[in-house]
């Protein structure tokens, strides 16, 4: 059984500025990428926020440039996904669809995974006009008319872009009010493109898999009527869903799934830390996030220095 000092789960904006500093410190880091190398930002256009760049830089070639960071001081990257873990016994082991791996210290940081609205038609429609990713597939609706779900900046950041292609992009939201920052409301007020239906929920998306989606029924939450929209596309952007289930029962988690940590990112096991969305459902913010890599990065070195 070959064990490493610490290995880092979770390729986004956390895992690789903790890589980036545990390669430093000389801990030879492996990390384990997961299913979705890149996390949020890697279906993310421009950042305009990161510290550093102030023209902006696109989501995926800022975690391309971290990748390369953290590569050129020693992390070792293995592109696989996790089964189940084992936290309660030395090493902790982490197996994946290739191996076993053990550690004497773990940093979590897998991120969340965007939330779904579970009504009928999503599922059966889902890639074939219902998407959560306007950067992946907003280019395939030129021309066309499509919605975005949501009220904060994601929804409205994604809306912004569509219109780069769509010839309407309606924002649908369930209250008057929005949790997107003011300098997004205004930018979307600004544009022709957008529109705003308020005060309605989606309670049914209507198509087929052959033709796509064509309509989403909608409901006014204050006087229960209905109507359908005609759209060609729907993309949903109302939160995220952390990525914890493969440690449910081995780590504590808050009533929302989001790991509990402390002001050094440790967990309730000892040499396992957690860092970036996995464990803020506050902030939700690359930068954050990558403070909180470097954090755990920093408790895990002095960790392992007593270990």
């Amino acid at each position: 059984m070959i064990s490493q000092k610490l290995l880092i789960v979770g390729a986004g904006c956390a895992g690789w500025t903790a890589a980036i500093y545990a390669a430093r410190a000389g801990l030879n880091p492996v990390m384990i990428t997961g299913m979705d190398p890149g996390g949020q930002l890697s279906l993310t256009t421009q950042v305009e926020n990161y510290p550093g760049f102030p023209d902006g830089i696109l989501g995926p070639e800022l975690m391309n440039r971290m990748q390369e960071q953290a590569e050129k001081f020693g992390t070792q990257v293995s592109n696989e996904w996790i089964r189940k873990v084992d936290f309660e016994n030395n090493p902790l082991s982490i197996e994946t669809n290739k191996s076993i791996h053990y550690a004497d210290s773990v940093i979590i940081a897998t991120g969340s995974s965007t939330r779904k609205l579970t009504i009928p038609g999503e599922d059966v429609l889902w890639g074939h006009g219902v998407s959560a990713c306007a950067t992946c597939d907003g280019p395939l609706y030129r021309d066309k008319d499509v919605a975005v779900i949501g009220g904060g900046d994601t929804a409205i950041e994604e809306a912004l872009f569509l219109t780069n292609f769509a010839k309407k992009v309606s924002v649908i939201h369930r209250r008057q009010e929005f949790k997107a920052s003011r300098i997004m409301i205004e930018s979307a007020l600004k544009n022709s493109k957008i529109e705003f239906i308020l005060d309605s929920v989606a309670i049914e998306f209507l198509g087929d898999q052959h033709v796509g989606l064509s309509q989403v029924v909608l409901q006014n939450v204050e006087t229960g009527s209905k109507n359908k929209l005609d759209i060609d596309g729907c993309f949903i952007a109302i939160g995220h869903v952390p990525n914890t289930k493969f440690i449910v029962g081995q780590i504590s988690l808050n009533r929302q799934g989001y790991i509990l940590t402390n002001e050094f990112q440790e967990t309730n096991i000892k040499g396992v830390f957690a860092a970036g969305d996995v464990q803020d459902n506050i902030w939700q913010q690359a930068v954050v996030a990558a403070g909180s890599g470097c954090v755990a990065a920093l408790a895990a070195e002095r960790y392992l220095r007593n270990f």
